[in-house]
Parts: structure tokens; C-alpha cells; sequence
């Protein structure tokens, strides 16, 4: 009975040693496997981060193509969107623009991306960058120019010759030449070989009697008068840029409000006060292919992209004037010349969404302009 006992007890230890056995890979199996869906999790999580991260990067894209070609949107400029997708399925990204209203080349952009699972965002990802317009020409000279003390140019400069700045330059300056003279904000580069950006090449035949937009035909509005009339003049459905043609000189004696385009096939001469010239959208302001003339008390603002054949001349008997190009000023043949006075304010503004313009030289023939060569993200914030 003894040795019985003894043969049982043997077995029954080796059993309960055969099930602590089982039991510890049991729970080492479970750990593992635990440990592995962690694991596992952890990395769908990384992926799913880093698939947000790139698709909010891809907002920034978006902005950055629709705010260098304003030309692709109705608004001024593009202010964002939301629920936008790169392919279908349920990934998306919101994108919220906001121009810098100090300096209309510097724009905020803000983007978060998400995937929708039930109606709930998960995997978001979230970033604020800052984009700058460079270059971003606000004055465009074809010839070696002078700029005069009273004379303040917000944005980039281009001139094809030497610049000698008296005045303010609030931007980079470009010159095939020389650049001398203090308060220039920006970099002085020279003996460029080429412009940043090309002259518009806007052509008076192209709006006169008729225009395009695509394949319609649209009339502009002849002005015979060497005095244009004073009052508030607006688009129609038989001219919508609002297009004003005189094939001679012409002269804005004040009280000319304007909202579409001015093509003056000779001289302007500004003698008045409260003219305003305001593009439509996608088309210039201004085209004028002789000398534009300021005379005393004249005043006007250009809302828009403004193409001078030759010179600005400040007459020399002037003792008050206030010009504004907000858009961009383009003079093929001349800078702004004569001013005197420390009563005459030029000021020019680069504004790239109001001056870049889509005009049809022919039937279903766009041509595309903008005063801004490129961008860069200057900041690139992840919150």
C-alpha cells in the first residue's frame, strides 16, 4: 500500500506541475497577444497621424495654388473651404485663409484634416502656416528711374535700368542695374538678367469695339468727350468688365467713378478730385498707352492692375495731388516724373488677387497675368 501511495502521489505532482506549466504559457501567450493588439494599435494610430499630417500639408498646397491664381476663384481672393478630399473615402481636411490686412502679399492659413468614423473626427492633425507671395511686384519700370521723396511703394520694385530710391520702398528691390538710396525695406538685387514678372502686354485692340470673355463677344463703351463725364459708371450685361475706350487723350476732371476698365488710346491727364477706377474681376483697371498727366488738385485711385505706355508727369504749376495704385503699376517707357512738391502723395500698393487678370485677346484664347512670381511658406506651425 505504501509503494501505491507513492506511485499516485508521483503522478498527481506531475500533473499539477504539467498544469502550473500550462497555465504559465497560457498567460504568457495572453500577455503577448495583449501586448501585440497595443502594439498593433499603436502603429494604426502612428500611421493614421502621419496619413493626417500629409493631407493637411496637402491643404497648404491647395491654398498656396488657389492664392497664387485668384483668377480660379469669383472672390477676391480664396478664404478656404471645408470638407475637402484628395481621393473619395472618408479622410478630409478644412481650410480656413486670412489675408494679413498690413500686407496684402501675406496670407494665414490654417488646415485641419480628420477621417470621419460614425460622424466623429478622429486622427486630427492641425497646422497654422504663413505663406508670402515673393516676388510680388508693385512697381515695374522699363527704364532707369528715380524714385521722388513723396513717393511710397508698398511691395516689390522691378526697374529695367539703374533705381535711385528717395523715396519709400517697403519690399525687395530688382534692377538690371544699380540700386542706391536708403529706405529700401528689403533686398537690393542687381544686374538681374530678367524681370521677376513679365510686363502685362495688355493691348488697347484687344477692348475696343469689342472684347471676350471666352467665346462671347461683348461691346465696350466708346467716350468721345476729351472730358470724361463725372458720375458713377458700372458694368451691364452687354459690357460686364465695364470696359471705357477713348481713342484719343482724354481727361478725368473729378467725380469719376469707375467700376470696371479705363483704355485710353493717347494721354490721361487727372485735373480733379474723387476719381476711382475699381477692376472687375480678372481684368485690369488701367490701360493707357500715352503719358499719364497730374494736374493741380487731381486726385485718383486705382483699384487694380494699371499699364502706363510712357511716363507719370507731374505738372510742373501742381500744388496739391493724391494718387493710389492699389494693384500694381506697370510703365513701359518712364518712371513718375517732376514731382516738387512736398503736397504731391504717390502711393502704390501691391495687391497680387485684385491685379492679376484673365483677358481673351481672341475667342476662347485666355491670357493669364499676375504680379506675383512665386511662394513660400515663411512658418509652418503644427498645433
Amino acid at each position: 500500500m505504501t509503494g501505491l501511495k507513492t506511485k499516485i502521489g508521483k503522478k498527481g505532482a506531475a500533473l499539477l506541475i504539467v498544469l502550473f506549466i500550462v497555465m504559465v504559457i497560457t498567460i504568457s501567450s495572453l500577455g503577448f497577444l495583449s501586448r501585440s493588439d497595443v502594439e498593433l494599435a499603436c502603429g494604426q494610430n502612428m500611421a493614421l497621424r502621419i496619413q493626417m499630417d500629409y493631407l493637411a500639408e496637402s491643404g497648404l498646397e491647395h491654398a498656396k495654388g488657389l492664392i497664387l491664381n485668384p483668377q480660379d476663384i469669383s472672390s477676391e481672393y480664396w478664404t478656404g473651404a471645408t470638407g475637402q478630399q484628395l481621393v473619395a473615402g472618408n479622410d478630409y481636411y478644412d481650410v480656413a485663409v486670412v489675408r494679413d490686412p498690413a500686407n496684402r502679399c501675406n496670407y494665414i492659413i490654417d488646415c485641419n484634416s480628420y477621417r470621419l468614423r460614425n460622424a466623429e473626427k478622429i486622427g486630427r492633425s492641425n497646422i497654422r502656416a504663413e505663406l508670402r507671395l515673393d516676388p510680388c511686384i508693385a512697381y515695374w519700370t522699363g527704364l532707369g528711374t528715380v524714385i521722388s521723396g513723396q513717393i511710397t511703394i508698398n511691395g516689390d520694385v522691378y526697374c529695367n535700368g539703374n533705381l535711385t530710391n528717395n523715396g519709400i520702398i517697403n519690399g525687395d528691390t530688382f534692377a538690371s542695374g544699380t540700386v542706391t538710396g536708403a529706405n529700401i525695406l528689403g533686398q537690393k538685387n542687381e544686374s538681374v538678367t530678367q524681370s521677376p514678372v513679365n510686363w502685362p502686354d495688355l493691348v488697347s485692340g484687344n477692348f475696343d469695339p469689342t472684347y471676350y470673355i471666352g467665346s462671347t463677344s461683348y461691346s465696350s463703351v466708346e467716350i468721345i468727350d476729351a472730358n470724361h463725364p463725372a458720375g458713377n459708371f458700372n458694368p451691364s450685361a452687354g459690357n460686364p468688365a465695364g470696359i471705357r475706350y477713348c481713342s484719343g487723350d482724354i481727361e478725368l476732371t473729378g467725380g469719376v467713378n469707375i467700376n470696371g476698365m479705363l483704355v485710353v488710346n493717347g494721354m490721361l491727364k487727372i485735373s480733379g478730385a474723387n476719381n476711382v477706377i475699381t477692376a472687375v474681376k480678372n481684368f485690369p483697371a488701367l490701360l493707357v498707352n500715352g503719358e499719364m498727366v497730374i494736374r493741380d488738385g487731381g486726385t485718383l485711385l486705382v483699384n487694380g492692375l494699371a499699364q502706363i505706355g510712357q511716363r507719370i508727369v507731374i505738372d510742373p504749376n501742381v500744388v496739391n495731388a493724391d494718387i493710389d495704385f492699389i494693384g500694381g503699376l506697370f510703365i513701359s517707357n518712364g518712371g513718375i516724373d517732376g514731382i516738387s512738391s512736398g503736397s504731391v502723395s504717390v502711393d502704390i500698393t501691391s495687391a497680387p488677387a485684385m491685379a492679376s487678370i484673365q483677358v481673351w485677346p481672341a475667342v476662347n484664347k485666355a491670357k493669364r497675368w499676375s504680379p506675383a512670381a512665386g511662394a513660400f511658406f515663411k512658418s509652418i506651425q503644427r498645433q
